[in-house]
């Protein structure tokens, strides 16, 4: 089985539980206080490898505790952690979750080190893209770097999946342009092509929109209304696995995972959706980011 490469972000997330969110100008109690670690990169990565791929990261920690504690996280799980460089005088990325009672969140990234994965970073740690099959790819990483491990990757024959969040209004077309796979969920899906989204109509039309910009696959996750992929012929839609919601932490990250390991193995790119999604549905059973994916045998159970 080839290696998989996810280029990214780590983070330390700070998961608050709380009964409701927060408003504008109003003060309220939490009920706990978790410190995880995160970040959609080494999330993929972790759920990557935990999951049973062969995998390896490119990314940066800030020279503190809280690096140690993530590439200590990713190492437990076998990741390849050569790529991810420890930047002195600079923080590890850090991310507050609230977490309401219905299990629903909203997040707060504060960049650190991740905002240092540049063009010099990519170059000396080549190998690892010469070394992989498929290049997976979010968007809290600066974008400039995004794009040119995007073409990099697809100039040498890779498969490049990026997962646009958090997404950008108005994006450079390029960006996406020889990718196999663009992955919104449901509302960067609508930040990408500037609308307002709300039924499964409006999704397929955004999805076949999206499609456009010369990318093989669009896949978007709904949420609750399942998945659907366009593949500039056919639109399909995919329902929901059905399971009780605790936190959608790190939801996204674990569907990505499983897509790319089964699509890794050779599976078609409708079997990849179906094991992301019994992969997804056992992550949002549980609370946490990375403390919420599941193994390959619970994957297999479902």
């Amino acid at each position: 089985m080839s290696k998989i490469l996810v280029v990214g972000s780590l983070n330390l997330d700070y998961v608050i539980e709380v009964e409701n969110m927060p408003k504008a100008g109003e003060t309220i109690f939490g009920k706990s206080l978790k410190k995880v670690p995160g970040g959609k990169g080494a999330n993929q990565a972790y759920a990557i490898g935990k999951l049973g791929g062969d995998v390896a990261m490119i990314g940066a920690v800030g020279d503190d505790d809280a690096g140690q504690i993530l590439l200590n996280n990713l190492k437990s799980v076998n990741v390849d952690i050569r790529g991810i460089e420890i930047i002195k005088d600079n923080v590890t990325g850090q991310a507050y979750i609230y977490v309401d009672a219905n299990g629903q969140n909203c997040i707060t990234v504060i960049s650190g080190a991740n905002a240092v994965v540049d063009r010099d970073m990519i170059d000396r740690n080549m190998e690892l893209i010469d070394d992989a099959e498929y290049i997976v790819m979010q968007l809290e990483v600066p974008v400039d770097t995004v794009k040119y491990v995007k073409d990099i990757a697809v100039s040498k024959g890779k498969k490049v999946i990026i997962d646009p969040a958090p997404a950008i209004k108005n994006p450079d077309v390029n960006l996406w342009k020889g990718c196999h796979i663009i992955k919104p969920n449901e509302l960067e899906l609508a930040t990408l092509i500037g609308k307002e989204l709300s039924n499964i109509e409006e999704y397929k039309e955004a999805a076949t929109e999206l499609h456009k910009t010369d990318v093989d696959y669009v896949i978007s996750t709904l949420g609750g209304d399942g998945a659907i992929m366009h593949d500039g012929e056919n639109l399909k839609i995919f329902d929901c696995k059905k399971t009780k919601v605790v936190d959608t932490t790190a939801a996204g990250d674990t569907f990505t995972a499983g897509l790319v390991i089964a699509l890794n193995e050779g599976k078609s790119i409708e079997e990849a959706i179906d094991f992301g999604q019994s992969a997804a549905a056992i992550a949002v059973s549980k609370k946490g980011a990375q403390t919420s994916i599941p193994s390959r045998d619970e994957v297999k159970n479902i």
